[in-house]
Order: C-alpha cells, then structure tokens, then sequence
C-alpha cells in the first residue's frame, strides 16, 4: 500500500509548490508598477513616466489558470 501511495504523494507536493511558486510570482508581479513610480526619470518625462506605470499596471502580468489569476490566497485556498 505505501509503495502505492508515496508516488502519488511526492507528485501532489510537486504540484502544489509549483501552484505556490507561481502564485508568489503573480504577488510580486503586482507591486512593479508601484516599483517603476518610485524611480525618477528625466525631467520633461512626467508624461511618458505615467503612461509607462498605467501599461505595466493595466497589462496585469501574471500567472493566470482558466482566466483567473492565480495568487497565494487563489493558491492555498485550492490546496486547502
């Protein structure tokens, strides 16, 4: 029965850290905008700047399953 079931098992806690990796990438990917805001620019800029941090905020980079973004709480709420 073990030889049955640890498989299984080590193939489930693969597929489940790799969800939570993922999802951590989907987390982070969501302050850059925030990021790109805070570094400065050469003066004259302020317009190219803003239209910069209103693409990267709208383009919404991610890891997506099924149209859905997947962050940590989409995550633990599956393996849950």
């Amino acid at each position: 029965s073990v030889p049955l079931v640890l498989p299984s098992m080590l193939i489930l806690s693969g597929i489940f850290r790799m969800m939570l990796l993922a999802a951590a990438i989907s987390d982070k990917c969501i302050r850059v905008p925030a990021l790109i805001n805070s570094l400065s620019f050469r003066p004259g800029r302020e317009m190219e700047h803003r239209q910069l941090v209103d693409y990267v905020a709208s383009s919404a980079a991610g890891f997506y399953v099924f149209d859905i973004r997947l962050t940590t709480g989409n995550a633990l709420r599956f393996v849950y």
